[in-house]
């Protein structure tokens, strides 16, 4: 791994929060995601399934971690099970977990490998009363693979049909949308890191450089940093570009006048950073371009200060957008008309503004979290509001990564990444 080893007394807590609201004789199994294949002998980078590394610190393929709090015996009360590692594997994959090495990582005593699992999940099903099978449940899921967890749980519930089962989801939902003080450093690390990105673009950017250019200059400063790279495909979109919400061609060249919407961010020890600016490509906004711009900024900075312990997450887009709704009859945009016969399903600031305003971001970049349950302490949200004007040839999108305090406003892990067009033009031009 290319971050620095992160203290194991995370994972620890983690556990022990899950293993908290287990029901009495549960187990829990977490399954390593699969190496997926390109074609031939070719595979994707291996990505691991972030909730058995919220509960251990092990980012290993072909891993099983077994939870059962309430076993008779101390040594199946938390159980890892890994791909046995050997000489011929060392050489030609590198190093894997050894058992000394993951109770180093997790602070798991019980270590096994991976051809033991069923016999000792025998053992520990003969004690048990009800299984937690982990699916995925998050509000954006739309997944058409099977994947290594989707397999192990028909097996299960197939091998052992008598047991009760429950679901992980709704604990781990809870339970990962709050941050321990671990993980927010680990995730103010991912957005200095991305700090650097953009601060090293600001002094290339310029007439003629194509968005891949722009591309390549941030995976080279994200990867010289320690991230393995991007925290989501990145959307590099100039001029009109920025008007398609999920752009990720990044292959046109970025033209004097027009702006470049950054919509990026580096990960780190599998946290997500999220950010969005806004580049002149000339290294000064027009007027318009400007006072579009603050616009975008006001209903950023005033969204941040609703951001607070108690705030439900739809009735917060609906204060945000009376903001947007504001600054687009002040630019212009929409008139009076316009907001009184507007569709109140269908805001009239929909034409302009028809994305959410903030989700929640953690080890997922659309991360865990309840949305009907009132925001609390230490949940880290974005916050992206943005104006496309297609008919004036730009988009504007700006966004931060704030976390919720327990009193007052929330923390921006992203405050000294320029954001005031006046800095950024500055910068751009020293």
């Amino acid at each position: 791994m290319k971050y620095l080893p992160i203290n194991k007394e995370l994972f620890i807590k983690n556990r022990k929060n899950f293993m908290a609201q287990m029901k009495p004789n549960g187990v829990a199994i977490f399954n390593s995601n699969d190496i997926y294949p390109v074609s031939a002998d070719s595979t994707l980078p291996f990505a691991q399934h972030r909730d058995i590394f919220y509960l251990s610190g092990v980012d290993q393929e072909e891993s099983i971690l077994l939870l059962f709090p309430d076993a008779p015996y101390a040594h199946l009360k938390e159980i890892l099970f890994l791909r046995e590692t050997n000489e011929h594997i060392a050489i030609w994959e590198g190093e894997k977990l050894t058992k000394e090495r993951a109770f180093e990582v997790s602070g798991i005593q019980s270590v096994y490998w991976l051809q033991d699992f069923k016999k000792v999940l025998k053992e520990v099903m003969m004690y048990a009363d009800t299984m937690y099978i982990n699916t995925n449940e998050h509000y954006r899921s739309s997944v058409e693979t099977e994947t290594r967890e989707d397999r192990f749980i028909k097996w299960w519930k197939n091998e052992y049909p008598a047991h009760k089962v429950e679901k992980s989801n709704p604990i781990l939902q809870r339970l990962r949308s709050v941050k321990d003080s671990i993980e927010l450093d680990l995730m103010q690390t991912a957005c200095n890191i991305t700090e650097k990105g953009v601060r090293r673009l600001l002094n290339f950017v310029k007439p003629g450089v194509t968005e891949y250019e722009i591309e390549a200059e941030l995976a080279h400063e994200f990867l010289r940093n320690r991230s393995k790279g991007f925290a989501y495909t990145p959307i590099i979109a100039s001029g009109n570009n920025a008007n398609v919400l999920h752009y990720i061609e990044n292959n046109q060249v970025c033209q004097a006048g027009d702006l470049i919407l950054l919509d990026v961010g580096a990960e780190y020890a599998n946290y997500s950073s999220d950010l969005t600016r806004m580049i002149p490509v000339s290294g000064k906004f027009t007027d318009r371009q400007k006072q579009v711009y603050n616009a975008v900024l006001n209903v950023k900075n005033e969204a941040t200060k609703m951001l607070v312990p108690g705030t439900l997450w739809k009735e917060y887009h609906v204060e945000v957008g009376k903001i947007m709704t504001s600054e687009l009859l002040g630019l212009g945009l929409l008139d009076k008309a316009d907001v009184q016969n507007e569709n109140p399903d269908w805001p009239a600031y929909k034409k302009y503004f028809m994305h959410g305003t903030s989700h929640h971001l953690g080890l997922d970049t659309h991360d865990y979290g309840l949305l009907h349950e009132p925001m609390q302490a230490n949940m880290v949200f974005t916050v992206e509001p943005g104006i496309y004007i297609p008919a004036e040839g730009f988009g504007i999108r700006l966004e931060d990564d704030v976390v919720i305090q327990p009193t007052g406003a929330p923390f921006n892990l992203m405050k000294n990444i320029p954001i005031e067009a006046d800095e950024i033009e500055s910068i751009m031009n020293s």
